[in-house]
């Protein structure tokens, strides 16, 4: 099984981006952490990415298809507004998962829709850089491995 982690804007600035909010430990230390969980579940290979831009993230997920059996998807600010990524993400039909560091939910009004949410069949909040290796465990789970 092959993976896709797909990070939307400003998650190149963990580490300096509200703290308080997202923590100290820096984008690498992200990638670290889903390369590990990956290790660790078996999986075949994994790629993180990550824009600034709606469009290159609307690309990548096209790629994805036929290429990738899953993707982890953290849309950031994209989460309340795209609809390209849920589109884009319904027309391949990868099983995803939304992830997001911070609990969302608990957060400002206009953060409790996740557009991208309704193409993925789980979604996991404010358990930190370590929700994406919760995430990889249930796209593992549903990918039967």
């Amino acid at each position: 099984m092959k993976a896709l982690v797909i990070n939307g804007p400003n998650l190149n600035m963990l580490g300096i981006r509200e703290p308080d909010i997202y923590g100290s430990d820096t984008y690498e230390k992200l990638v670290e952490i889903c390369q590990s969980a990956a290790d660790d579940l078996g999986l075949d290979g994994i790629e993180v990415f990550q824009s600034n831009h709606e469009g290159a993230i609307v690309d990548r997920i096209q790629e994805a298809y036929g290429t990738v059996d899953g993707i982890v998807i953290n849309p950031a600010a994209y989460t309340h507004t795209s609809i390209a990524i849920l589109d884009a993400l319904k027309a391949v039909g990868i099983p995803a998962v939304e992830v997001h560091i911070s609990a969302v939910e608990e957060r400002e009004e206009f953060r409790q829709v996740s557009y991208a949410g309704m193409a993925c069949f789980a979604r996991v909040t404010g358990e930190g850089l370590q929700g994406y290796t919760h995430a990889l465990r249930l796209l593992a789970e549903k990918l039967g491995l």
